[in-house]
């Protein structure tokens, strides 16, 4: 049988983008940060993502049934830093400047890419919920093309890899 530490020193080796997960609603905005974010299809456009369910925020995205997917460029190390942070949602939404788009989730106006979307679906797999996303808006950064890289964990380390492609927002 395979350990958690074993799994999770082996997972360090699987090279992820860095994302910050956002969500409003009655309860406030809240936010966490995230590697375990995947395309699932693009008809309809969907995304997962996963999420502990210890994690203070979680019945925020359960009870909102939205959430944002900001994916962070090299630069944005400090805002992925605060949100995986102990930090109150308040704190952490002071890092880098916040917009909306279809859901109202927050979208980070300096990501390289922002996904809007609705929770279709969760599952609950051991210790996290998977929620199932359709992609209802996408925002692309303002950075111009070429001059911003992305910020991705390896190793449990930031590294920097590739060029942002910049496209106007598409909704």
């Amino acid at each position: 049988m395979i350990d958690a530490t074993n799994f999770r020193d082996a997972m360090s080796l699987l090279t992820a983008a860095v994302n910050v997960i956002t969500t409003e609603g009655v309860s406030g905005t809240h936010g966490f940060t995230a590697s375990a974010v995947c395309s699932v299809t693009d008809t309809p456009p969907t995304l997962l993502v996963c999420m502990n369910t210890a994690s203070r925020s979680h019945r925020y995205f359960v009870d909102n049934k939205i959430l944002s997917v900001n994916v962070l460029g090299a630069e944005q190390e400090h805002i992925s830093n605060a949100f995986a942070s102990k930090l109150c949602s308040e704190e952490r939404f002071q890092q880098g400047t916040w917009t909306k788009l279809v859901t109202g989730a927050p979208i980070l106006q300096e990501a390289l890419v922002s996904f809007d979307c609705e929770i279709e679906q969760i599952q609950e797999v051991g210790t996290h919920s998977v929620f199932m996303c359709r992609v209802v808006a996408i925002q692309y950064g303002n950075k111009q093309c070429g001059q911003s890289e992305s910020l991705v964990y390896f190793n449990r380390t930031y590294h920097k890899v590739g060029l942002s492609v910049c496209q106007e927002q598409i909704a």
